[in-house]
């Protein structure tokens, strides 16, 4: 990697909590000069404007998620124990805690109206959120653990949401029980499947 793409990793990777946490909007070119000790030309030299610092902010925040997120899937094994492992670490929420907060959340929210390669980003993210979890829940159509007749689309949709959901109302009601109520909500389900 080249100077200047370690200056521009380390500008991302300081930078993404920030525009996570404070918002696009919020958060300023001085926030992320104070974070990097970097002034405004070399911030500048490295991206073209703030809107590029926050889509590759996303970016850093959702690959880092993914890659804590299948480090933490590894050692199971079973499509069953892959789910309930992802459910898990959904509910424990600690890599998105220091990151400040879902960045699907986050990001998804602002980005509607305002940042159209950002809300696209975000989309990618979630389709393919929901066909992870719909590939699990194949794998465990075609291992015997779950009914030949689930339909793993409609259900990985609806886990998804519910797990959004309940993730923005823990970090509004900074009370992490309606979480914890939908993932047992959700394995209670998976054994009916």
């Amino acid at each position: 990697m080249s100077k200047a793409e370690r200056t521009r990793q380390f500008i991302i990777e300081k930078a993404a909590p920030i525009i996570n946490r404070k918002g696009m909007a919020g958060a300023s070119l001085s926030d992320i000069m104070e974070a990097t000790g970097l002034a405004k030309g070399c911030i500048y030299g490295n991206f073209e404007n703030k809107d590029e610092i926050c889509l590759e902010a996303f970016n850093y925040l959702s690959q880092s998620y993914v890659k804590s997120m299948m480090a933490h899937l590894q050692p199971f094994t079973g499509s069953k124990a892959k789910l309930i492992a992802y459910l898990d670490y959904t509910l424990a929420g600690k890599h998105r805690d220091e990151m400040g907060g879902c960045p699907v959340i986050n990001f998804g929210a602002e980005s509607d109206d305002t940042h159209p390669a950002v809300r696209e980003r975000v989309k990618q993210v979630i389709r393919s959120s929901r066909e992870f979890i719909t590939s699990l829940l194949r794998e465990g159509v075609e291992s015997g653990d779950y009914s030949p007749d689930l339909n793993c689309e409609t259900q990985a949709l609806k886990i998804y949401t519910l797990l959004e959901g309940a993730v923005i109302i823990s970090r509004i009601e900074n009370n992490r029980e309606q979480l914890e109520q939908i993932v047992n909500l959700i394995k209670a389900e998976i054994e009916t499947f």
